[in-house]
C-alpha cells in the first residue's frame, strides 16, 4: 500500500506518497509529491499511485503482445484466421459456461460446434446456452458500435432465448444472491440509474486505460451491478473480449481451472471496492494466456 509520508524541510511541511515494489529481484520506491498541505482525497490519490506502479509492471508485456499479434494477423491467410477464431470461440464458450455451471466437456463444445453432433446424457439446457452464446460471440465480433444497453441487452437475449426466454434480454425486477458470495448485488430498482452510469463511464473512460486494463474494469464493474437473473459472469466477459477486439487486442479466455482464484479477485475487489485486486488477476492471467505473442 503507499505510505503518506510528512518531511520537514527548513521551518515547513511537505507531503509525499510513496510505494515500494520490486523489479527484477530490487524493490524500487515510486514517489509523489503532494504539497505542503494533506491532501483530503488521499484515499483516491493513493489508489491512482498503487495503479500506476502495477502499470509499470505490465507496461512492456502488453505493448509486446499487441505488436505480436498484429504482425502475426498481417502474415495469416484469411482461412488461417477464420480457423483460429473458431479454435478460441470452442475454448472461449466452453471455460466461460463451464464456470457458471455447464456439464459440457470441451470435446462435447468441439463436437456441437464443429461437427454439428449433439453430445449425449448432457441437460438440453446446457446445449442450448452455449449454441446461444456462440450466436452472442459472433455478433460481437461483427458489432462496431459503442457498448450500450440495448446492444447488451440482445446479447443476452441471444444466449436465453432458446433455454429462459422468460428472463432472456430482460433486466430483472428482482433481488438476487449468489450461492457462496459474500458480496450484496444492488437491488433492482437501482439497477436503471446504475446501467446509465455504467455506460457513461465507459464511453467517458475507454480512452484512460490500456484497452486490457479497460476490459478489466469493463467486466468487474458490469459484474457488480448484475442486472439480469442469470448470465452475468459470461456478458461480463464477452463485454472484455468486445473491448479487447475492437481494439485490435488479442481476446482471452478465463480458464475454468482458473475459477477459484477468479472468484476470489472479483469478490476482494468488490468486498473492498478496490479495483486493484481484479485487474491484477486479470492483466497477469491475459499476459500469460498470450505469451506467444511477446
Amino acid at each position: 500500500m503507499a505510505i503518506l509520508r510528512r518531511r520537514k524541510i527548513g521551518k515547513k511541511h511537505y507531503y509525499y506518497l510513496e510505494h515500494s515494489y520490486k523489479a527484477g529481484g530490487k524493490v524500487k520506491v515510486f514517489g509523489r509529491y503532494l504539497g505542503s498541505k494533506r491532501p483530503e482525497n488521499i484515499g483516491e490519490l493513493r489508489k491512482d499511485l498503487e495503479f500506476q506502479v502495477m502499470r509499470r509492471a505490465w507496461g512492456n508485456a502488453l505493448a509486446a503482445i499487441k505488436k505480436g499479434y498484429g504482425n502475426e494477423l498481417k502474415r495469416l491467410p484469411e482461412a488461417a484466421k477464420q480457423k483460429e477464431m473458431e479454435a478460441f470461440m470452442v475454448g472461449f464458450i466452453y471455460n466461460s459456461d463451464r464456470i457458471e455451471g455447464s456439464r459440457l466437456s470441451l470435446k462435447d463444445t468441439t463436437n456441437l460446434f464443429i461437427h454439428g453432433t449433439t453430445p449425449r446424457n448432457k441437460p438440453l439446457s446446457d446445449v442450448k446456452e452455449a449454441e446461444g452464446h456462440k450466436k452472442a460471440f459472433y455478433d460481437m465480433l461483427m458489432y462496431k458500435g459503442s457498448l450500450n444497453l440495448k446492444k447488451v441487452l440482445s446479447w443476452h437475449k441471444m444466449m436465453f432465448d432458446s433455454s429462459k426466454p422468460d428472463i432472456a434480454g430482460r433486466i430483472r425486477l428482482h433481488k438476487i444472491m449468489v450461492t457462496g458470495s459474500r458480496v450484496s448485488f444492488p437491488a433492482p430498482e437501482s439497477l436503471n440509474s446504475m446501467l446509465e452510469e455504467f455506460f457513461l463511464w465507459c464511453s467517458s473512460n475507454k480512452n484512460k486505460y490500456n484497452p486490457v486494463e479497460f476490459a478489466s474494469l469493463v467486466h468487474l464493474k458490469f459484474v457488480t451491478i448484475h442486472p439480469f437473473t442469470d448470465g452475468n459472469g459470461r456478458i461480463s466477459r464477452l463485454l472484455a473480449n468486445f473491448v479487447l477486439y475492437s481494439s485490435k487486442y488479442p481476446m482471452f479466455s478465463i480458464k475454468y481451472t482458473d475459477r477459484m482464484s477468479y472468484y476470489k479477485s472479483l469478490e476482494t475487489s468488490q468486498l473492498w471496492e478496490e479495483d486493484k485486486h481484479f485487474i491484477r488477476f486479470f492483466v497477469k492471467k491475459y499476459i500469460s494466456y498470450n505469451k506467444k505473442y511477446k
